[in-house]
C-alpha cells in the first residue's frame, strides 16, 4: 500500500521476494499541462510488473473493507500510502500492517519527515519499520536503521537513499514474520516526539535576513520540491543546492558569483532553476541571469 516514488523500491523488493496479492494506491490525479489523470508511481510500476492494483478514494466503507479482508493477506506493507487505514483494515491481515517510515521515531511523525529533518539541521535520520495502530505513527517499532545527513545533502538525495534502505529493511523484517513479528517490537518513548507537518508553499520564499545556516537548510530541505525561491528581476528563481560560505554583508547583498549575504554569514547557491528551464549548476545559470547588487 503506497503511492509516490518513495514507495516504488519497496514494491519492487517485495515483488522479488514475496507473493503480492494486491497493490493499493491512491487514485490517478490530474497532472501535466493537459491536466489528464495520471496514475501514481506505484500504480504505474505495479502495472508494469503485472500486479493487481486497486485505488479506492477511501477505505472507510464496509464494502471496501470486506473486499480487503477477503484477500486473507498475511501482512500489509504500507509506505507513504496517504490514506487513513480504519481499524478494520489494520486488523484484517493475520500479522497486521507494517509501515515503512522515513525517520527515527518518535522524531518526525507525520507527513514530511525527510524535509523536516533536513530543515531542522538533524545530524542523522533513518528508517523505522513500525507496527501500525490507530494513532499517527505511534505504533511500536520492529526495526530501525540509521544514516548520517551530509552537510550539503538535499531532501531529494536523502529521499532516494532512505527509500532503498526501507526496501531492504522490510525484507529482513518479513523474513522473521513466520516466527511472530512484533515479539521484539519496542514501544515508542513519550519523550522526543515531534511532528513533520506538510510543507506549505508559503515556507518556500527565502528570507535573506535569517541566519545563513537556516537559509542553507531551507534551500536543501525544500529541494527538489517545492523548491526554495527568490525573485530576480521579476523572475522567480528556484534555489536547489547550497552550502555555507565565507563572507558577510547586508542581508541579500551579492558577494560575488551566487554567494549571498544573510542575517549572519553567507550562503553560496550551487544549483538553481530559472522559470521554464531545467535545473543547472549556478555557474551556468549566471551566464544568462544577471544578479542585482542586492537580492530581495
Amino acid at each position: 500500500m503506497g503511492t509516490p516514488d518513495f514507495s516504488v523500491p519497496a514494491l519492487e523488493a517485495l515483488h522479488s521476494a514475496h507473493d503480492i496479492v494486491r497493490v493499493y494506491t491512491q487514485p490517478p490525479r490530474p497532472a501535466g499541462r493537459g491536466k489528464k489523470d495520471r496514475p501514481s508511481p506505484v500504480q504505474a510500476r505495479a502495472a508494469a510488473l503485472g500486479l493487481p492494483v486497486r485505488h479506492p478514494v477511501s477505505l472507510k466503507g464496509a464494502v471496501e473493507q470486506a473486499d480487503f479482508a477477503a484477500l486473507k493477506a498475511d501482512v500489509a506493507v504500507v509506505v507513504a500510502y496517504g490514506l487513513i487505514l480504519p481499524q478494520a483494515v489494520l486488523d484484517a491481515p493475520a500479522k497486521g500492517c507494517l509501515n515503512i517510515h522515513a525517520s527515527l521515531l518518535p522524531r518526525w511523525r507525520g507527513a514530511a519527515p525527510i524535509h523536516r529533518a533536513v530543515m531542522a539541521g538533524d545530524a542523522e535520520t533513518g528508517v523505522c519499520i513500525m507496527q501500525m495502530e490507530a494513532g499517527l505513527d505511534t505504533g511500536p517499532v520492529v526495526a530501525c536503521e540509521r544514516t548520517q545527513i551530509a552537510a550539503e545533502e538535499t531532501t531529494g538525495d536523502l529521499h532516494d537513499r532512505l527509500a532503498g534502505m526501507g526496501a531492504r529493511l522490510i525484507l529482513s523484517v518479513l523474513d522473521a514474520v513466520g516466527t511472530g513479528v512484533g515479539t521484539d517490537a519496542i514501544r515508542q518513548p513519550d519523550a522526543g516526539v515531534t511532528y513533520a507537518s506538510k510543507i506549505d508553499k508559503a515556507e518556500s520564499r527565502v528570507d535573506w535576513t535569517r541566519p545563513a545556516v537556516e537559509v542553507d537548510r531551507q534551500i536543501r530541505g525544500l529541494s527538489p520540491f517545492p523548491g526554495a525561491w527568490c525573485p530576480v528581476a521579476g523572475e522567480r528563481v528556484k534555489l536547489l543546492r547550497s552550502r555555507l560560505a565565507k563572507g558577510q554583508g547586508a542581508p541579500g547583498e551579492v558577494l560575488g558569483g551566487f554567494t549571498i549575504a544573510c542575517g549572519t554569514g553567507a550562503v553560496e547557491v550551487t544549483e538553481a532553476q530559472r522559470e521554464g528551464k531545467k535545473a543547472m549548476p549556478a555557474s551556468e545559470v549566471l551566464k544568462g541571469l544577471h544578479l542585482p547588487d542586492r537580492m530581495e
